[in-house]
């Protein structure tokens, strides 16, 4: 069941560099207003076919809000920033650049990533857990 007031992180469940973000924005949503999805999970291919976007490549972080809107790259990352707030709210600063510089930066990063910090695994702890969707 969609949850239409939760906001859906979809991410490369086999990325350490993904995981490690995952893990921060598990730590930091006080509000309680994510999800996550991993993009190779039969509810992140689902969400990918239904938009006609790619399905292999998983190097794009995007943020769904039923109903409403998705975010990709850079877009998504400053959304998510300002959804947490508190002191995340000073990163709406880098909207002033323009989305094709934002964006690759990220594209830069995400290239890059697996070189960035090696696998690791995610130990959700069983409150963290009902968070995650297969």
């Amino acid at each position: 069941m969609i949850s239409k007031e939760k906001y859906y992180i979809f991410y490369d469940g086999d990325c350490g560099f993904c995981n490690f973000w995952v893990q921060w924005i598990l730590k930091n949503d006080k509000k309680d207003n994510f999800l996550f999805v991993a993009l190779q999970s039969n509810f992140g291919q689902n969400f990918l076919k239904e938009r006609g976007l790619e399905t292999n490549h998983f190097n794009t972080i995007y943020l769904w809000k039923p109903n409403i809107f998705y975010l990709i790259k850079s877009d998504a990352i400053l959304e998510i920033a300002k959804i947490i707030g508190g002191k995340y709210l000073v990163l709406s600063v880098f909207k002033i650049f323009p989305r094709f510089f934002r964006n690759l930066c990220y594209n830069i990063i995400s290239k890059n990533r697996t070189k960035i910090m090696a696998q690791s695994c995610l130990l959700p702890t069983s409150e963290e857990k009902k968070k995650f969707i297969n």
